[in-house]
């Protein structure tokens, strides 16, 4: 049980990384906001869903870590070739520790939210 705890310290939520967390939960974007308002409280599927978590020295935009699942909304800002080639090595770290990530454009969540909370109860049954 010991080995557990110390492995979920070191990997989740590192108490370094707190204010940044609680700077980015403060300063969401308008897409973070509305999907935030669509799965806070358990009323997707039931799931319990935290934002602005950190895996490793990542800080993810949502996550439901029963599913280890990663929920990630990208808007012009991640249409760089650096942002491109960042956000693939987060991907892949995030893959290497068993979480699975879903990304969304920003515009998804406003103009098709039926169909992008689709997308994660298919993933989450």
């Amino acid at each position: 049980m010991k080995t557990t705890n110390i492995m979920f310290e070191q990997l989740f939520n590192k108490p370094e990384m707190k204010e940044r967390r609680r700077t980015l939960r403060k300063r969401m974007t308008p897409a973070e906001v509305a999907l935030w308002s669509m799965i806070r409280k358990r009323q997707l599927e039931g799931k319990r869903f935290l934002r602005q978590y950190s895996v490793g020295y990542y800080i993810v935009d949502f996550c439901c870590p029963e599913h280890k699942l990663v929920i990630e909304l990208d808007g012009e800002v991640h249409n760089s070739e650096e942002a491109k080639a960042y956000d693939a090595a987060r991907t892949l770290f995030l893959e290497s520790v068993g979480f699975t990530v879903l990304r969304f454009e920003n515009f998804e969540v406003f103009d098709y939210p039926e169909r992008t909370l689709d997308e994660i109860r298919r993933y989450l049954k």
